[in-house]
């Protein structure tokens, strides 16, 4: 995969963040699927940039690293869609961790009021064990929990695209360590 990425530490440790760039939305792609293998469940990510960065196309790549194998697609008018968490392969039906978290996808763009989130109930699903994404997260403004993973797309040209991680709070941090080891690749070969 090619492509540039520059982790920095803030003093403190509770934030890291890791700059990339993509230069296709198969590459974007696959870079969300890189970070979707790594979730657990209970994850917060927030997606911000404008309309044709890329937030869904790192969305259908999240799913795919989840396992999750339905079509994947902006929940533009009904704000939210929900993907059950799949089987993990060998493990017994019913043990504890028998599936996959569930991908609760949000797109925030029709939001008129952060308040909103509340009045729809949408709170609940950001601390659950779920993994929760949002598009359009900056109309919610500050609202979101402290500790979160936020994404910036940004458009560089027709194909290419700049993507900031960054992580707020331990679990995130080491998350996106994680996800640097996973994702990067050398530019050498």
């Amino acid at each position: 995969m090619k492509g540039v990425l520059l982790a920095k530490r803030s003093q403190r440790e509770k934030t890291l963040t890791l700059d990339c760039i993509s230069h296709s939305s198969a590459q974007t792609q696959r870079l969300g699927m890189r970070l979707g293998d790594l979730l657990q469940g209970g994850e917060l990510i927030l997606l911000d940039g404008q309309l044709g960065t890329g937030k869904t196309t790192f969305t259908q790549g999240l799913a795919q690293g989840l396992g999750i194998t339905e079509n994947i697609n902006s929940p533009t008018f009904t704000l939210l869609k929900e993907y059950l968490g799949q089987p993990q392969p060998g493990i017994p039906k019913g043990a504890l961790s028998y599936r996959r978290p569930a991908l609760y996808h949000f797109d925030l763009y029709r939001l008129d009021n952060p308040g909103e989130i509340v009045d729809l109930g949408f709170e609940d699903y950001f601390f659950s064990d779920g993994v929760s994404v949002i598009e359009w997260a900056e109309k919610a403004g500050s609202f979101w929990p402290e500790e979160h993973l936020n994404v910036r797309l940004k458009i560089m040209s027709e194909t290419k695209r700049g993507l900031l991680f960054i992580a707020t709070g331990e679990h995130y941090c080491e998350l996106l360590r994680q996800f640097q080891k996973n994702a990067y690749v050398t530019t050498g070969s």
